[in-house]
């Protein structure tokens, strides 16, 4: 119950701050590689995309209109 130490190979510090470099690192080089798939995929389906949108325009404006009556009903 007394006082236990972090031993994170060997030395403290320099290793758990390795870890540390290389998970962000990792998650940057991740991040950057879902940015640039996101972008070519959006612009290789523009036209699929922007069919869905014009199709979801009608579900939202019931949606929004469901809401308001809702709203004014109390």
């Amino acid at each position: 119950m007394g006082q236990e130490e972090k031993k994170c190979c060997g030395t403290e510090d320099k290793c758990c701050d390795a870890k540390k470099t290389m998970s962000m690192i990792f998650k940057v080089i991740l991040g950057l590689a879902l940015l640039v798939l996101g972008g070519w995929l959006t612009l290789t389906f523009w036209e699929s995309l922007l069919m869905i949108i014009k199709g979801g325009i009608g579900l939202f404006l019931i949606l929004a209109g469901v809401i308001t009556l809702a709203i004014a009903k109390e």
